[in-house]
């Protein structure tokens, strides 16, 4: 009071309220709750003494854990001239991480909590004709989500931090501008590498936040369209045959079934044998009816896209995600005669990828299959020896010529054979 960094009214609220029994604080927020919230806010603005900020956010901490209903009061209208998220947005920055985690928590109870447009009053309690610079509801969003994209990168906290920021993404992430500003940030590939099988009780919380904010992101296209070039499908697959928990394994088959329609999501699916999954899942004895319901719902889709899927689907699909083997279509050769004019989609798209994995892939499996299928592309198309030269394909498969591994050499040659002699003399050349 003496240095004037708050009122006497304050002052004598805040003294009203500190050190008294939990029923007579309840009391005093039911009777004034908005000019407690505001004195707090206050203090958290003005006051930067370390020891005093953590007393004021553990004290709005308790009142909001003993009912987190009163996160309604920071949206009050008598609090429309105050920037009630400024602070928070501060705090995150600032300080220990005591004051970082009860910031990321308050904050977000707070923004979940927030009234829909009504009486003039914006949503964010910023009066709609206020002259002020205020924090709008987005830029408190956009902000908390850039911290906890931090904290997955490099936690603040070497235990707490990647927990805390799972635990509040996994409730803020229904918000529309949280789900765009996340996947902005790059913040999915963030997320992936936690999904794999849990064995203690706090990693199985983990692991069941992740797989949570995954089923939200599973809402929103731009995050599907990351989802499906990344190796989450594979590790929610993972998780789901080795899991016992039921929390855990029903927010993955949720996911996997928003995600079965989505492009070639479906057709990996069946590749990652998750039917065979999914029958063993039905034969387990769970409780949850959604579960059951959700496993049966998954079942029909899987089947409905097994009958779906062309070859050519699966060929395009197995190219597309960079892992190519020996499965029986790249030596059929009624698999290339029906299909060659497909490789000539999107100005050849296909054959363009398979020339860029002789470049990325370090396995020779895949290498190996790549030559193959260019060798049966030339010999199939009219034209396949000039679209291939065209393309630059030649270069790249003569560097594997000198390959370590055999078979990459031997598929390489005779994919240079088929090169230069064309496909009059190919059928020689049939390994």
């Amino acid at each position: 009071m003496s240095t004037k960094l708050i009122s006497g009214t304050s002052l004598q609220l805040f003294r009203r309220y500190d050190h008294r029994p939990e029923s007579v604080r309840a009391q005093l927020l039911d009777d004034d709750g908005p000019a407690y919230i505001q004195v707090f806010i206050h203090v958290l603005r003005d006051i930067h003494k370390e020891d005093t900020v953590e007393y004021v956010l553990a004290l709005i901490d308790e009142l909001l854990a003993a009912n987190p209903k009163r996160a309604r009061l920071f949206h009050h209208s008598t609090l429309a001239d105050e920037d009630t998220y400024e602070p928070f947005l501060r705090l995150l920055w600032k300080g220990n991480w005591f004051i970082q985690e009860k910031s990321c928590k308050i904050l977000a109870l707070i923004l979940s909590a927030r009234p829909k447009n009504q009486n003039g009053i914006v949503s964010n309690g910023e009066a709609s004709n206020s002259k002020k610079p205020f924090s709008t509801i987005d830029d408190a969003l956009i902000g908390l989500v850039k911290w906890l994209c931090e904290q997955l990168k490099k936690p603040s906290h070497p235990n707490r931090g990647v927990p805390t920021a799972i635990n509040c993404l996994s409730t803020i992430l229904k918000e529309p501008v949280v789900r765009s500003s996340f996947v902005q940030a790059d913040g999915v590939k963030l997320l992936v590498p936690l999904i794999s099988p849990a064995s203690n009780q706090q990693s199985i919380q983990l692991l069941y936040e992740t797989c949570l904010c995954i089923w939200l992101l599973s809402y929103y296209e731009p995050a599907i369209e990351y989802l499906a070039t990344s190796r989450a499908l594979p590790r929610l697959i993972d998780v789901v045959k080795s899991s016992t928990k039921e929390k855990v394994v029903r927010v993955v088959v949720l996911t996997l079934k928003n995600l079965l329609s989505k492009g070639t999501l479906g057709a990996q699916m069946v590749d990652f044998q998750l039917p065979q999954v999914v029958q063993s899942l039905k034969a387990q004895a769970w409780s949850d009816e959604d579960l059951l319901e959700a496993l049966n719902s998954l079942e029909e889709g899987l089947k409905d896209n097994i009958k779906k899927l062309s070859s050519f689907d699966k060929y395009k699909q197995e190219v597309l995600l960079g892992h190519l083997d020996w499965s029986p279509m790249h030596k059929d050769r009624l698999f290339w005669r029906e299909n060659i004019n497909n490789f000539e989609e999107n100005d050849f798209q296909i054959l363009r990828v398979l020339i860029t994995i002789l470049d990325t892939s370090s396995d020779p499996r895949t290498l190996s299959v790549a030559c193959f299928d260019l060798s049966q592309f030339i010999q199939h198309h009219p034209s396949g020896k000039l679209i291939v030269a065209d393309l630059k394909a030649k270069e790249r498969v003569m560097k594997l010529m000198n390959h370590e591994n055999a078979e990459v050499t031997k598929n390489a040659l005779l994919c240079i054979q088929r090169l230069l002699l064309g496909s009059k003399y190919a059928s020689f050349l049939q390994a």
